[in-house]
């Protein structure tokens, strides 16, 4: 059953040549893969941010307790995939395909995937890469996610320009879509606003206080509710800004529910 969510400077990127000196880039988009059949990846580069929510008297919107108090995060460069992860990239390493919108279209993202199978997911490719993914933290996230706005979405305020960058309840069709058919953010991520939910590292907080400033994944002993980001295809408008949290059960899983998946830049 679908469940709905609850109602900077300028950065130089730097060149991959340096970054990443063992993989394929692909220039003209800033990407790179580390091995055949492995997801497309973008370097994010090293910055701060404001992270959590502020109000917006033109929307007569103020932010959810949970996205308070905002606090200023310095994030290290990483590399994050460029695309949510599809049906085709989950077929070839984990052998089926888990979701429930199927049409034969492998560019769909996977969705009915819980936090753990996407840490069985990220546990295959990074044997299969010689890389150590992981999911991103919820600081990368939404410093990746805004790509230098600290404007409720990565291209501004206005909600009426969301169709263009994001697939959701106003323009889905009901269902999910491929991945990157959307125009992506400055960072050139798509889909970081709409299509699935993107599970993050973080076990979940009801406030930023306490929450760390480097970047790092707020943990805690044992299993913990897990946050999921950037609203889907059934979610309005408002639940898919960049500072916008989604608790749910690490065990959950929903059509409306996927990852994408990032890396440190250092050896494993």
């Amino acid at each position: 059953m679908i469940t709905r969510a609850k109602s900077i400077a300028v950065i130089v990127l730097p060149a991959l040549s340096v970054l990443l000196p063992t993989q394929a880039a692909h220039a003209a988009d800033n990407s790179f893969t580390d091995c055949e059949g492995c997801p497309q990846m973008v370097v994010v580069p090293s910055g701060s941010f404001m992270m959590g929510g502020k109000p917006n008297p033109q929307l007569a919107f103020n932010p959810e307790p949970d996205e308070t108090p905002r606090r200023q995060v310095t994030v290290s460069s990483f590399a994050i995939g460029k695309f949510e992860v599809t049906q085709d990239e989950w077929q070839a390493l984990m052998g089926e395909n888990p979701s429930d919108y199927v049409t034969g279209d492998g560019r769909l993202p996977v969705e009915t995937v819980s936090w753990y199978d996407a840490q069985e997911f990220l546990r295959r490719l990074s044997a299969k890469s010689g890389r150590l993914y992981r999911l991103p933290t919820e600081a990368e996230w939404e410093y990746a996610a805004r790509a230098g706005s600290d404007a409720l979405f990565s291209f501004g305020d206005d909600p009426a320009e969301l169709g263009r960058y994001a697939w959701f309840s106003g323009n889905s069709g009901g269902h999910i879509n491929p991945v990157g058919t959307r125009e992506a953010n400055a960072f050139g991520l798509h889909d970081m606003h709409g299509n699935v939910w993107e599970w993050v590292e973080d076990c979940y907080r009801p406030s930023y206080l306490g929450a760390p400033t480097d970047g790092s994944a707020v943990t805690a002993a044992g299993r913990c509710p897990r946050n999921n980001r950037g609203g889907s295809w059934v979610n309005t408008a408002l639940n898919l800004r960049s500072d916008h949290r989604h608790k749910m059960g690490g065990g959950s899983r929903g059509t409306f529910i996927g990852l994408r998946v990032a890396r440190s830049l250092t050896p494993p």
